[in-house]
């Protein structure tokens, strides 16, 4: 890079604005140890939204009763205890990318977030696990893939809530992804629409309507997007070879006021994303096909497309003095994987059409119910029923007694399979203020899921919040954790009938992946400095049985679950948050370690000599990334013009060394600068445009290299791009 952009890039970032707004309030913020007596100091430091009881309200129009039940709805989902990151609206739109921004980097600026390829992330040193939720309801993950099924520009505002979750929260225990969207009665009568576009043939329109009528309110948006890097590139080369995407995304949420205290609401999503693999040009070929011998690897045709819909039907109101909101739901997800029939079994011996599919229909139900001044009972029921199956059309060589490829004629063998899955869920949880000072919040939920066998457990949650100064407060909380394997990834494949050929493998193993169990302890301290400087520290033990972990077994960019015997996770994070004036910033700094041994589900897809050193050693998780660190600074030059910058920086994902993932990526940094003003027109009112560099020094940085346990093909950062965004209110 030429010294003097180094040096513009640089002092940019030193002037400039990151993932904040400018103006004072709902900017992202680090609570560390919630509770609803921080919500002075909360809203001191950055504005951000706290969970509070319903306000009174005395005049019931629309808009107050509004009001008054999203804050019932939010009293029904406490968080004592745990640690709290939050993400709003204005934080997002500041972002370089603004509301374009994919879901998966608004998260990666909070702390303990690990970027890993396809879009997937990893929270205090678990691989995926996330819980998602939309407006309080849980929405099942899809699966496992590159796609992003939620936009950005739903978002009012995002909590990430993670470390000794209160019995509310199970299942999917890394981190919960606590959404809470736009609504029509806010925002008004109104609408938007605009277009990204940019380097690498970006071209990214969208469009959203909102508003209100009487009992009625309605928030709407969707977008297209397509450009040439949809997957991680294989190799350094700054444009990847077969690598376009197409994606489409929308999302709906309808409201009605049924009488001042209850509201029916219907929202629903859908995905639907189309990928081609990219290409690693210059490998050689393993196998032969027919009177073929060569196959040139960057004419590879490999594509794969995702899809995902889901709705929710939710009633929510008041009985008495008990708050309640009770919802039905439905997701459909599917992938395919469509591979290139010559090439992949001249390069892997085995060229897979693979299908997978989940449908979950689920209900839930919560309540909250004051008892006294001091207490409130929180309990609620969960229940999911799944349907999934995976589909496997292979072609394949077969081999003599010595694993040497007999014959270039390839034979065609189909693995299909249908399983279901049911999943309960009850919980009970008391909120007790004793004083001024302390809460404590103590409960104990129950889980029970139906695979292939019946697990279950009762699991006791413990948090406590101790308010020592008015700009101290100081939190702790045990969590006993009960994770069933994510049901859409689970396969049950007859590997019998690979025997003898090209896709045979060693060791059997146990078919069907276990329920993960853990004792979860988690500290920290978050300190007021001032009115506009926040620190937060936090530490964590996660000690494990049946670790559940992810990987990439064959080519379909698909992941499969398996379990170690034992593990044990745990770090330290450190969060720092400004905002003063038309300055503020903000800085995360985390340290993790995740451990493994002795895989015992799941063995099938694993070399022999990796199974038999993991047996007696504990090992890096493939995802385990020892340093993490992001953050950004923000200055609004006037009320039209800002400038700013965000960073991500990790010390590297694991690969293989003289053991299974003995050795570390080397390390990387991804700069992003922006720059946006509000031009005002006569005509057509005011035009929001923003320009945005993402990698602004073209740091070349390699997320994976192809090798550790569970690790498909070499993955490569983003080059340097430059993106413009066009947006007009209407």
């Amino acid at each position: 890079m030429k010294p003097t952009l180094l040096a513009f890039s640089l002092a940019a970032a030193l002037a400039a604005v990151s993932a904040h707004a400018a103006e004072p309030t709902a900017q992202t913020v680090d609570t560390s140890s919630p509770s609803a007596k921080d919500d002075t100091a909360a809203d001191a430091a950055g504005g951000a939204t706290r969970n509070k009881p319903a306000n009174k309200v005395q005049q019931l129009g629309a808009i107050d009763v509004t009001a008054a039940l999203d804050q019932a709805r939010n009293a029904l989902s406490p968080d004592t205890g745990s640690s709290q990151y939050v993400i709003d609206q204005k934080a997002i739109q500041a972002m370089p990318l603004g509301e374009s921004t994919p879901l998966n980097q608004v998260i990666l600026q909070a702390p303990g977030v690990v970027q890993d390829s396809y879009g997937g992330l990893h929270v205090r040193g678990d691989h995926a696990n996330l819980q998602y939720r939309i407006n309080g309801v849980i929405i099942p993950e899809s699966i496992s893939g590159f796609g992003q099924t939620l936009d950005a520009r739903t978002i009012k505002n995002v909590k990430l809530l993670d470390g000794a979750l209160p019995a509310q929260y199970g299942l999917r225990t890394a981190a919960v992804v606590d959404i809470t969207t736009k609504s029509g009665h806010d925002l008004g009568n109104g609408g938007s629409v605009g277009i990204t576009g940019g380097s690498f043939g970006t071209l990214n329109p969208n469009a959203s309507v909102w508003g209100s009528s009487g009992a009625w309110s309605g928030f709407f948006t969707a977008n297209y997007l397509e450009n040439d890097v949809g997957i991680e590139n294989p190799t350094s080369s700054r444009k990847p070879i077969h690598d376009h995407t197409n994606q489409v995304k929308a999302f709906g949420d309808i409201s009605y006021l049924i009488d001042n205290e209850t509201r029916l609401s219907f929202l629903f999503g859908a995905s639907n994303n189309r990928f081609q693999v990219p290409n690693n040009p210059n490998q050689t070929p393993k196998f032969g096909y027919l009177d073929t011998v060569d196959f040139d690897s960057a004419k590879l045709n490999e594509q794969q497309r995702e899809k995902t819909r889901f709705g929710v039907l939710a009633l929510q109101g008041k009985l008495g003095s008990t708050d309640y909101q009770v919802s039905l739901g439905q997701r459909y997800t599917s992938v395919n994987f469509q591979p290139d029939l010559i090439g992949d079994l001249m390069f892997n011996g085995v060229a897979s059409n693979v299908t997978r599919t989940n449908r979950a229909s689920t209900l839930q139900a919560d309540f909250a119910t004051p008892i006294g001044d001091s207490n409130t009972l929180r309990y609620g029921v969960y229940g999911s029923f799944e349907h999934a199956s995976s589909g496997n059309n292979a072609w394949v060589f077969p081999v003599d007694a010595n694993g040497n490829q007999a014959s270039t004629t390839p034979l065609n063998i189909i693995d299909n399979n249908r399983l279901t899955a049911k999943t309960w869920s009850a919980y009970v949880q008391d909120e007790w203020s004793i004083g001024e000072k302390w809460t404590v919040n103590y409960g104990v939920r129950g889980d029970k899921y139906t695979l292939a066998r019946t697990e279950s457990q009762l699991s006791p949650r413990l948090g406590v919040v101790y308010q020592a100064t008015d700009s101290t407060t100081v939190h702790a909380g045990y969590s006993r954790y009960f994770t069933p394997p994510a049901t859409e990834m689970v396969t049950t494949s007859n590997i019998a009938k690979f025997d003898g050929t090209t896709n045979a493998v060693s060791n059997p193993g146990n078919a069907i992946p276990l329920s993960e169990r853990s004792d979860y302890f988690d500290a920290g301290i978050a300190q007021n400095v001032t009115p506009a400087l926040t620190f937060g520290l936090d530490t964590y033990y996660r000690k494990v049985t049946r670790l559940q972990d992810e990987g990439q077994f064959g080519a379909a960019l698909v992941y499969s679950t398996f379990n170690y015997a034992r593990g044990h996770i745990g770090g330290v994070e450190f969060t720092a948050n400004y905002d003063e004036g038309p300055i503020s910033a903000y800085f995360n700094f985390a340290y993790n370690r995740s451990m493994g041994k002795k895989v015992i589900t799941s063995q099938y897809n694993f070399a022999v000599d990796d199974l038999a050193y993991v047996a007696d050693n504990y090992i890096h998780l493939d995802h385990d990334q020892k340093y993490t660190s992001s953050g950004g600074i923000s200055y609004a030059i006037d009320s039209a013009t800002k400038v700013g910058a965000n960073y991500i920086f990790g010390t590297g994902l694991r690969r293989d060394g003289a053991v299974p993932n003995g050795n570390s990526m080397p390390d990387y940094f991804q700069l992003n600068l922006s720059l946006s003003h509000d031009f005002n027109f006569d005509s057509v009112g005011t035009l929001h445009t923003q320009l945005a560099v993402i990698n602004a020094l073209d740091r070349t940085y390699e997320l994976r290299d192809g090798t550790g346990i569970g690790v498909g093909a070499p993955q490569f950062g983003p080059r340097r791009g430059l993106y413009l965004s066009l947006q007009k209110d209407f």
